[in-house]
């Protein structure tokens, strides 16, 4: 899962040489006259001039169109097909022969194939998985690196995570395979061309039937939560099953209502790890399929469509249970000045800003 030395040494070569490059027309961090300057910087400053590249991707043009450093034809392709590259928080969730999977942490889920450069991932991140990153992704000959720069957070995940990263790494595969080659959008093309046509459109739903298949299946929500798990699950709930009223059309008028009732739960139950047995209350996802009298798959299906339609995901915020928000992740985490950190250990003024931003549910500080 590395890249051959020969192809990771050429990879550096241009990744340098564009960031040198960069540096030179944006005064990030000085004057950097050669790749090999660029390559001696520290990581943080090497950090810093690669996110500037971010902010001003029209550089990349630049590049290519002046080819500074006399690349030849073939390598400044190279360099012209990372304007396909990809940015963003991923769980490495595997490591196998052929390369490492970069599960980008989004609904849908997508899962990358991504090879190593000089330092072999598991002795990168350690054998561990699954662990938690954000990384620059970048097309080279065909397949998929990193840019060199992985920023890292040691969050232990608990037996309930795991499952729910292995669930969603199935359907990323069941989507669109193991994602090996970039842009993307090759490969959706490709799924779509091989897709059924699209059944014909039904009739809209009339807003009666909504209203009374809403009020069956919150009525089923209620009972269920009432005698296996309490009234904070069953608010979620609701609030779950009244967004998927208010969907133009609502899909709650297609399909049982013992279905939807059952998906809805499964679905907070996955976001709060809810078969994880260090969780109070505790129960496994399957139960809820049984309560509800739908096969597993069927409720698991039911689950995953409500998490594409409203694009919910691990560590969801908007659907983490109030008294789980202490322990979620991605409410605290933030990237200030390229770096990940939790908005926790910020003085109160950041924290001020953040609150009032609408990016973190409380002032941390205010509650100690």
């Amino acid at each position: 899962m590395q890249l051959p030395r020969p192809e990771g040494e050429l990879f550096f070569k241009l990744h340098h040489s564009l960031m040198c490059f960069v540096n030179q027309r944006l005064q990030v961090a000085g004057e950097i006259k050669t790749p090999e300057e660029f390559a001696d910087q520290p990581d943080e400053t090497r950090l810093k001039i690669r996110n500037a590249f971010l902010e001003r991707r029209e550089l990349l043009d630049a590049f290519v169109a002046e080819n500074p450093f006399q690349l030849p034809a073939e390598e400044l392709a190279i360099v012209d097909s990372w304007r396909n590259l990809v940015i963003g928080k991923f769980f490495v969730v595997r490591y196998l022969k052929q390369h490492a999977i970069f599960l980008q942490a989004e609904d849908p889920p997508v899962a990358y194939g991504v090879l190593a450069l000089a330092i072999p991932f598991d002795m990168l991140l350690g054998p561990y998985l699954p662990r938690w990153t954000e990384a620059l992704l970048l097309p080279f000959r065909g397949k998929i690196v990193y840019d060199g720069m992985l920023n890292t957070y040691n969050i232990s995940f608990g037996p309930g995570l795991r499952r729910s990263l292995n669930e969603s790494y199935k359907e990323a595969k069941g989507r669109l395979g193991i994602v090996t080659s970039l842009p993307l959008e090759n490969r959706l093309a490709t799924v779509q061309e091989s897709a059924k046509k699209a059944p014909k459109a039904k009739p809209k739903p009339r807003p009666e039937d909504v209203r009374d298949g809403l009020a069956i299946i919150t009525g089923m929500i209620d009972e269920f939560c009432r005698e296996h798990l309490n009234e904070e699950y069953a608010a979620l709930c609701r609030k779950l099953a009244e967004k998927l009223a208010r969907k133009r059309p609502s899909p709650l008028v297609s399909g049982r209502p013992n279905t939807w009732a059952c998906g809805i739960v499964r679905t907070i139950g996955w976001v709060n790890y809810l078969d994880d047995r260090s969780q109070k209350p505790h129960l496994k996802l399957t139960a809820i399929d049984k309560a509800f009298g739908v096969g597993e798959s069927t409720g698991q299906g039911k689950s995953m469509q409500i998490r594409r339609l409203l694009k919910i995901r691990a560590f969801d915020p908007e659907w983490t249970l109030p008294s789980r928000m202490d322990d979620n992740p991605l409410v605290w985490m933030m990237s200030v000045n390229g770096f990940l950190m939790d908005i926790r250990t910020a003085p109160r003024e950041a924290q001020v800003v953040a609150f009032e931003r609408g990016l973190i549910p409380y002032i941390p500080a205010d509650r100690e």
